[in-house]
């Protein structure tokens, strides 16, 4: 009888195997570390925004940034009620509108205000207050494009986010208008519309779990090539 002779796999092929196995392990790796400073990021999102929508108000900026998401802002002007925006919007209270109306500020600028929420059926009878108003909320940022697989039609006056750049230019709104928008709070009525203060303050905070889950297949990649390598060398052994 003949002895089986353990087939030995070439240099070339062990080579490329563990370049293979090398970029996969790094690559997930990567992706758990980028996931770890997600964490971080968004730690820090949460807790400034916590600090933020619970401080006193500031006088409402002509222009913000990304760093003053969510700034607890106070503005005096006048709003423009025949050129406000309906946008469309899913919330706790169902689904509706958002009302999205310019103010005139006593400052010389323009600002997109998210009145709040009304339903469906009241989306033409709400309340619309006249003369010097004072108004307090959250500074947003705007919401460019549309929404999820639905893009906004200013010429068709559809909405499905609060694109502050496409409103002000289909609303024909005198510059300078503000970059930004605010979502205000509820004033205290009950069942008073819009209603306000529906700004969604929870933030999905997943990354710990996703970057378990990256490391893990760089573990398991990293043990698949280390047995795979045992084996070739208990057969070269042989």
């Amino acid at each position: 009888m003949t002895r089986d002779v353990p087939r030995r796999r070439s240099a070339g092929f062990l080579i490329a195997l563990s370049l293979i196995a090398a970029l996969m392990v790094g690559g997930l790796a990567t992706l758990g570390m980028w996931q770890i400073d997600r964490l971080a990021w968004k730690r820090d999102l949460i807790e400034q925004v916590e600090s933020r929508v619970h401080a006193a108000p500031v006088p409402a900026p002509p222009t913000g940034s990304k760093e003053d998401a969510y700034l607890r802002v106070t503005v005096t002007g006048h709003f423009l009620h025949d050129r406000a925006t309906l946008v469309q919007a899913s919330t706790v209270r169902g689904a509706g509108y958002w009302v999205l109306t310019p103010l005139v500020t006593d400052r010389g600028f323009t600002l997109l205000v998210n009145r709040g929420f009304v339903p469906p059926q009241e989306r033409s009878r709400y309340s619309k207050p006249m003369g010097i108003v004072q108004v307090t909320g959250l500074m947003r940022l705007s919401e460019p494009g549309g929404g999820f697989l639905r893009g906004n039609a200013p010429a068709a006056d559809r909405w499905y986010s609060r694109d502050v750049a496409a409103i002000a230019a289909a609303r024909s709104l005198r510059s300078p208008v503000a970059n930004y928008f605010i979502d205000a709070e509820h004033d205290g009525l009950k069942d008073a519309l819009p209603m306000g203060g529906l700004t969604v303050l929870t933030f999905p905070n997943n990354h710990l779990s996703y970057a378990a889950t990256w490391f893990a297949l760089a573990a398991m990649a990293a043990g698949a090539y280390m047995i795979v390598m045992r084996h070739e060398w208990k057969e070269r052994g042989t």
